[in-house]
């Protein structure tokens, strides 16, 4: 007989934040990215506990831009808190948002209390509270369309200074092919979609799923695709830093226009 486990799981649990909570805790579990049939790893030692020692040069001279700034620096999407503590370790003000209450209190038991829960299409800050964002692990795309990508960086541009800059990163879709996990094709040159969900499971438990996150869509964008989606925002891209991972790339993007207007 087989089973549906995922009929004993709520359908839009925490499952990244419940992965990342335990492996605080010294508990044992498997978090996996699915689409359909296919799964991969979700590797949450090496993407959200691998200390800074470890961390890739151009990593850490990309992240030395944003301290240069002078702060506050706001990392969107801060997991585990690792960018923020890294950021302070500078002696620069930084706070860390995200959405999950679990990644949250993982960053604050890890000694990172400058950290709360937050949405970026939704930011709890006042006007021209910082002068940096980190927005990693390819989070704007998360605005589904190269509008939505635009209306983000209106949102962080209400938050920043007027000589803010942003760190972003995604995938470029013309250096990515049908096996890359969770791609979805556009007839758009430079344009491609990628969609999944997590899924977590502890090793203490029974057979079954401890928790099922909502399905993500994410936007990927060829740098050229990413200038265009900025034309109309108070934001240019200064700079492209390609990477090792072929398609992966991130961009540092600057505020090109004064105070905005309330």
């Amino acid at each position: 007989m087989v089973t549906d486990a995922a009929a004993t799981t709520k359908p839009c649990e925490d499952a990244l934040g419940l992965a990342m909570w335990d492996y605080q805790q010294g508990r044992d579990g498997t978090l996996r990215y699915r689409d359909g049939r296919e799964t991969k790893d979700g590797n949450v030692e090496e993407f959200y506990f691998t200390p800074p020692a470890e961390w890739a040069d151009d990593r850490i001279a990309q992240l030395r831009r944003l301290a240069d700034s002078g702060g506050p620096v706001l990392d969107v999407g801060c997991g585990t808190g690792q960018h923020v503590r890294w950021v302070r370790d500078q002696d620069v003000d930084a706070v860390g948002i995200d959405v999950s209450s679990r990644a949250v209190a993982t960053a604050r038991e890890r000694g990172t209390r400058e950290v709360l829960v937050g949405d970026m299409f939704d930011l709890p800050f006042d006007q021209d509270r910082f002068r940096a964002i980190n927005c990693s692990g390819t989070q704007l795309g998360l605005g589904g369309s190269l509008a939505g990508i635009a209306d983000v960086l209106d949102r962080f541009a209400r938050v920043t200074t007027d000589d803010a800059v942003v760190l972003v990163d995604n995938y470029d879709p013309r250096k990515l092919g049908d096996d890359f996990f969770g791609y979805r094709p556009d007839p758009r040159e430079g344009i491609a979609h990628r969609c999944f969900h997590f899924e977590y499971e502890r090793a203490t438990t029974g057979a079954g799923l401890d928790a099922i996150s909502r399905s993500l869509h994410f936007l990927l964008c060829s740098p050229d695709r990413l200038r265009e989606a900025t034309a109309e925002t108070p934001w240019r891209v200064d700079e492209v830093f390609p990477t090792d991972d072929g398609p992966f790339y991130r961009a540092l993007l600057e505020r090109i226009d004064g105070p905005l207007a309330e």
